[in-house]
């Protein structure tokens, strides 16, 4: 299961640990992820999605996982939200 998150996009960054002696070893940053079932209003139904938690807190803030979904630029999603996107905007033209 890849550490990346279904609706930003953010993975795994690399840099270093640094001692006090400025001793450098690589090091892996991992994202907050968080498996979560958000709800679709729109749909009537809730989707299993792997998240980051900061995504969580953006998903909340603009008001739900449709608008996000439909505010978001389709690069950054993973091919689970693109099928939730379109389905929205289907429903939506129906």
């Amino acid at each position: 299961m890849a550490r990346r998150c279904e609706l930003t996009g953010t993975g795994v960054l690399t840099g270093n640990n640094v001692s006090h002696a400025q001793n450098k070893s690589r090091r892996r940053f991992l994202p907050n992820l968080c498996d979560v079932t958000l709800a679709s209003e729109k749909l009537g139904r809730g989707f299993k999605l792997r998240v980051a938690a900061k995504a969580l807190r953006s998903v909340d803030h603009v008001g739900g996982l449709d608008v996000y979904l439909l505010k978001a630029r389709d690069e950054k999603l993973s091919d689970k939200a693109l099928k939730i996107k379109r389905d929205l905007k289907k429903a939506m033209a129906a």
